[in-house]
């Protein structure tokens, strides 16, 4: 039986990440890819926060080619935010509400780290423009954020990933500021219309439940990031949240979806 797995919001923390893997039996020591049967997912969130953000999309990207397509990456709404950061830095967000807000701003906020902008090449930039937003393995439904927010791209899988793509090869600020609003929104799938909305998302996208990272486990719990050690499950089983709050002290996640 193929095993699939995902793992979400690695924040820089390479090393973290090199463990965890190994420990699945998805890489060796070294980092390389040794999943034999095995397909894995990221989604999203590798830079900012952490110590080696670039690090860890070099390791992505190296497991992807090494795996011969057994390895898939999204896009998180950190991507969208540095990549915001490089292109259009300090300049103001034109339209009303933006009172003074720009991508440096949020940037910098949001844990923006120096180094890994000063690391990124051309050839970074153009790998996380490229990367979808969503994906479909082992009846799930793979996205970086819990949020609705997908379908106002598109009602398909295909059309929301090609939407996705165009969006980040745009040279209009307002287009990259909405992108990087609306993949930052969350928390759909909780409360009382939480199992309803999550059906809605995966009745146009397809799958059986969404497996999201971007909302921490222990804050959805209200607990320790320590003593979290799974992902959640929640929605009357339609969403499984799997973010460990890496960067806060908690665990990388590795979930087994199959």
């Amino acid at each position: 039986m193929t095993r699939v797995y995902a793992v979400s919001d690695v924040h820089g923390y390479r090393d973290v990440l090199v463990h965890a893997l190994a420990t699945e039996g998805l890489t060796d020591a070294d980092g390389r890819w040794a999943g034999a049967d095995a397909r894995l997912w990221f989604l999203g969130d590798y830079l900012d926060r952490g110590p080696d953000g670039v690090g860890v999309i070099d390791l992505v990207r190296r497991l992807v080619d090494e795996s011969e397509g057994a390895v898939g990456a999204l896009l998180g709404n950190h991507e969208v935010l540095a990549l915001g950061m490089r292109q259009f830095g300090a300049t103001t967000i034109p339209g009303p509400g933006e009172a003074g807000r720009s991508f440096a701003r949020s940037w910098e906020r949001n844990g923006g780290l120096a180094g890994d902008q000063a690391r990124l090449t051309d050839e970074h930039v153009g790998w996380l423009r490229a990367l979808p937003m969503a994906a479909r393995d082992a009846g799930a439904l793979l996205v970086h954020s819990d949020t609705l927010a997908y379908l106002e791209w598109g009602r398909t899988l295909e059309d929301l990933n090609a939407t996705g793509q165009g969006l980040l090869e745009s040279d209009d600020l307002a287009v990259w500021w909405e992108t990087w609003r609306r993949l930052t929104s969350r928390a759909a799938f909780r409360g009382e219309g939480g199992p309803q909305a999550a059906r809605e998302l995966l009745d146009h996208l397809g799958g059986d439940r969404v497996v999201h990272g971007h909302s921490i486990v222990a804050e959805m719990l209200g607990r320790a990031y320590a003593d979290v050690t799974e992902p959640q499950s929640y929605a009357d089983g339609r969403a499984l949240a799997i973010d460990g709050g890496i960067y806060e002290g908690g665990p990388c996640l590795v979930a087994r979806l199959a």
